[in-house]
């Protein structure tokens, strides 16, 4: 089911009503009941995998919660990474895996014919098993007891609002908030529903439209000049964006809604003035679950010099690849990796050099070229996250680094119709609109939420924004149903 579909304009209302209705001892039943239909939506088969996934973690934290020792604790411990990870190879990346190695077979001339799995890609496997691995290893390191209530654990894993493309939510934070008893909170229910409305905006009006554009110029990038790529190049960083955080900030309303608190999944990642920072401030969740259950357990940077430089490149390697079955992935992270490395190894010079200029830490014009140089390296590596292939991604590269004056003013002067892809001034000005509010909105909210800011402003005010964003909505939203770029993760 798509947040961005008439049948969840009909299931979410039809759902709050009843868990409110209820008494607070069955509300879990409903939820629970809520979530795998809403899951079942896609491919109702599926829904075995969640709930094995659910049974081998519930029991294997049982059985280590009853044993005090670590080293009794690790089998049950690898029993849940087993399975989990198993499951995860088997579906999302057994296609890989024997692709590749039949092709470095054939250059040997060891096998000559066709190793390949046509194997769906269940929706939201790489969410669901991260959440109910980071429930196995809290136990196991002894941060929390285990759940012993099976349909609060079930709920845990499927809780519909943050499912299928997250966040990542951890079992210390989310498991006590689901056997809490909430009560019907307008103010609450008010705020979720305008975080829900805001996240629609992004979606519907600003991702969804220029993803006409991104699409067709990424599907055939050798038949399109180097200033249309460039140009779908930049949209695409705002399609990503604002589909992925859409969509979180639909779920995390949604929870607010029925009266839970899911943890913020992005702050404003386009502002960031270095790479790390930019890390602390995109798909949070799954950065903070590397960092917590990866990187500290493999060191962290409490090892030498070039372990800590090897353990980086793992986390971002394995990052890229969570992402997808696919080279373009691989390389995606590995440039994170080597970005995030190089700004630390360069960080005494480039002080130096500020010092030089005398530069004071807080001088616009270095934050603008920060955020600048920041922004066009996660744009390079975002070339390769949205490529079919590494060749399509070099092609993509190419083409725009031969970009000359002729190609410029040739491709302007038809009026954006670059190659058979058109974009109208009507449709272009809508994006352009967009995009400027989005950028005030993200302004606004350096220091506080644009909720907390507008909560003491005149009623008229408050209300007249909301019923705009929702006109805004109806009249120029996309109305294709398009799915969510993370669904494919």
């Amino acid at each position: 089911m798509l947040f961005n579909s008439f049948h969840f304009v009909v299931f979410f209302p039809v759902v709050v009503i009843l868990y409110f209705l209820l008494a607070a001892r069955y509300r879990w039943a409903i939820l629970l009941a809520a979530s795998y239909y809403f899951y079942m939506c896609w491919k109702p088969e599926y829904v075995i995998l969640i709930v094995a996934s659910t049974l081998i973690d519930y029991l294997a934290g049982l059985r280590m919660g009853r044993l005090p020792e670590k080293r009794k604790r690790r089998k049950y411990l690898i029993l849940s990474l087993v399975s989990n990870l198993g499951m995860l190879f088997g579906f999302k990346y057994l296609n890989f895996f024997s692709t590749e190695v039949t092709a470095l077979l054939g250059q040997f001339n060891i096998f000559d014919g066709e190793l390949a799995f046509d194997i769906v890609l269940p929706i939201a496997i790489s969410f669901y098993t991260f959440q109910t691995l980071s429930y196995s290893i809290d136990i196991f390191r002894g941060d929390r007891q285990p759940e012993r209530h099976l349909g609060i654990f079930a709920l845990y894993v499927a809780f519909f609002p943050q499912l299928v493309a997250g966040p990542i939510e951890r079992s210390t934070r989310l498991i006590p908030q689901l056997r809490q008893t909430n009560r019907f909170d307008y103010g609450r229910v008010s705020d979720g529903i305008k975080l829900m409305l805001w996240g629609f905006f992004k979606k519907l009006v600003i991702a969804d439209r220029i993803a006409v554009f991104v699409d067709h110029a990424y599907s055939n990038p050798g038949g399109e000049s180097g200033v249309t790529l460039l140009f779908a190049t930049y949209l695409f960083a705002f399609q990503i964006y604002c589909d992925f955080s859409g969509y979180s900030d639909i779920a995390i309303g949604a929870a607010r809604v029925l009266g839970y608190d899911l943890m913020v999944n992005f702050r404003r990642p386009y502002f960031a003035q270095s790479i790390g920072q930019f890390w602390q401030r995109w798909h949070i969740s799954l950065s903070t679950w590397f960092r917590d259950y990866l990187y500290i357990s493999l060191g962290g940077n409490r090892v030498s010099k070039w372990r800590w430089q090897y353990n980086i490149m793992i986390v971002f390697l394995l990052s890229g690849f969570w992402h997808g079955a696919n080279w373009t992935f691989l390389i995606w992270g590995a440039l994170h990796g080597a970005f995030l490395l190089v700004s630390r190894f360069t960080k005494p010079y480039r002080d130096k050099l500020v010092a030089a200029l005398r530069f004071s830490d807080d001088s616009l014009v270095l934050k603008l070229i920060r955020i600048a140089l920041t922004f066009h390296l996660v744009l390079l590596a975002w070339v390769f996250f949205r490529a079919e292939s590494v060749g399509d991604a070099m092609t993509v590269l190419l083409r725009i680094v031969s970009i000359n004056s002729i190609d410029l003013t040739a491709d302007l002067a038809a009026g954006f119709n670059f190659r058979n892809v058109f974009i109208g001034w009507f449709e272009l000005a809508i994006s352009v609109a967009s995009l400027v509010l989005l950028t005030t909105v993200e302004l606004f909210q350096r220091k506080d939420s644009l909720r907390v800011q507008l909560c003491d402003r005149p009623v008229w005010l408050r209300w007249g924004l909301c019923y705009g964003l929702i006109l805004t909505i109806i009249i120029f939203g996309v109305s294709e149903h398009a799915e969510f770029i993370y669904f494919q993760f």
